[in-house]
């Protein structure tokens, strides 16, 4: 059964918007101070990255600013035809693709890479699909198994690049949203597994992955015995301190920090501006990820819900893993740090991620027909803890003659 939802349109999110503007000031300035001499070494020009960051930037916020306004219901159409352009896009890579440090990872100079594309696809996908699937999930041949290969296939072919830390975010993704979509520990394990299997047919065995987790080891025991990647950037936080040796006035960007602009940015971040300025950054991001979950507790629907959920998931993984590799407690994984990075891709599918989160923020559901087993995602995480309002133990929402018709 299904319940028609009177339209109801909401504003824009104020304060996830006000979030991203800081961010994006803030990552120009942290980009600008630590590229100009990376930059000029590669590029013969001080602004050279900076400039193409504010062409992706603005590319970015057209997308954004599009998809604010594009139904995030269409994806449902959508999904099918872009997981097959972004398969063939993987595909054509590893044939045809230019090699920059020993992977071959992007098209035209460095600019576009499929596989960033690729983690916003998947989650899309996955979302529309685990609506669809919602009274199958728990039939192995209809649910588990079709979805462990959809994610082998696509993280085998990142695997392939190789780039460990983008398959292994699309297979985290996965379990994390079938988790959502009301799947219990036993299958998502079971999930995973069959994922993996199906990745290491695609893939082969990776001597770059086997090194990462030695050098990790080693710099668990001793910090000094770490990759020099890590060491550099210790070096960096250390020389930081509480409250930073100024903008621009950092060192390891100049003497020998690997990557300053993209990989290692965070680490530029903690010396000029010390552990004030770091901690600034996680609240920023902490903040993204909060308002992302009230948008997903306030959707419209369940897809709503999932795609909210996954896609805010998404940006918080990435920034957390980036900032952990740089202090030592993850394994080098090379994810940029959304918003703050070099890098086109990263940039322009970030933003499209916020977009489609205005888009959901918008709907409290304009002309959308619900049904009446959604799952409230404020069952699985107490959002509604983090609001100060009733606690919630139920499974699924109230049947429709309870439902209210507006959100407050």
């Amino acid at each position: 059964m299904s319940e028609y939802i009177p339209v109801s349109k909401r504003g824009i999110d104020l304060p996830l918007l006000a979030t991203m503007v800081v961010l994006i000031i803030f990552g120009l300035i942290m980009l600008y101070s630590a590229s100009w001499d990376f930059s000029f070494g590669a590029y013969g020009s001080s602004t050279y990255m900076f400039n193409r960051q504010l062409i992706w930037l603005a590319i970015g916020l057209v997308v954004a600013a599009a998809l604010t306004f594009f139904d995030y219901h269409h994806w449902r159409r959508l999904v099918v035809p872009a997981m097959l352009g972004t398969i063939l896009l993987l595909f054509v890579l590893l044939l045809v693709s230019e090699i920059r440090f020993s992977v071959k990872r992007s098209f035209f100079d460095g600019s576009v890479q499929p596989s960033e594309l690729a983690k916003l696809v998947t989650i899309l996908y996955l979302a529309v699909w685990l609506y669809a699937k919602r009274q199958q999930l728990n039939d192995i041949q209809l649910g588990i198994i079709p979805m462990g290969v959809i994610l082998g296939v696509v993280g085998g072919l990142i695997y392939q690049q190789p780039d460990l830390s983008a398959a292994a975010t699309v297979l985290i993704m996965g379990g994390l949203l079938f988790f959502l979509a009301g799947g219990d520990l036993k299958q998502i394990g079971f999930l995973l597994i069959v994922a993996v299997i199906a990745a290491w047919v695609v893939g082969s065995i990776s001597l770059t992955g086997k090194q990462r987790v030695t050098d990790f080891v080693a710099g668990i025991k001793d910090p000094l015995q770490a990759s020099y990647h890590v060491r550099r950037s210790f070096e960096a936080i250390v020389n930081g301190g509480w409250f930073g040796v100024g903008l621009a006035n950092g060192q390891a960007k100049l003497t020998g920090l690997p990557v300053p602009p993209t990989d290692s940015i965070f680490a530029v971040i903690a010396e000029e501006l010390g552990v004030v300025g770091s901690t600034l950054l996680i609240g920023l991001y902490g903040c993204l990820v909060w308002r992302g979950l009230v948008i997903a507790r306030r959707a419209p629907d369940m897809l709503g819900t999932i795609i909210a959920a996954g896609l805010v998931l998404w940006i918080g993984i990435e920034a957390m893993i980036n900032m952990a590799v740089m202090v030592g407690l993850l394994p080098f994984a090379g994810n940029a740090l959304p918003f703050i990075s070099s890098g086109g891709s990263n940039l322009i599918t970030s933003l499209a991620a916020i977009g489609i989160l205005f888009n959901i923020s918008r709907q409290t559901g304009e002309g959308t027909v619900v049904d009446e087993d959604w799952r409230s995602y404020g069952a699985i995480f107490d959002l509604r803890g983090w609001d100060r309002r009733r606690r919630v133990s139920r499974s699924r929402r109230p049947a429709s003659s309870t439902r209210p018709t507006t959100r407050g």
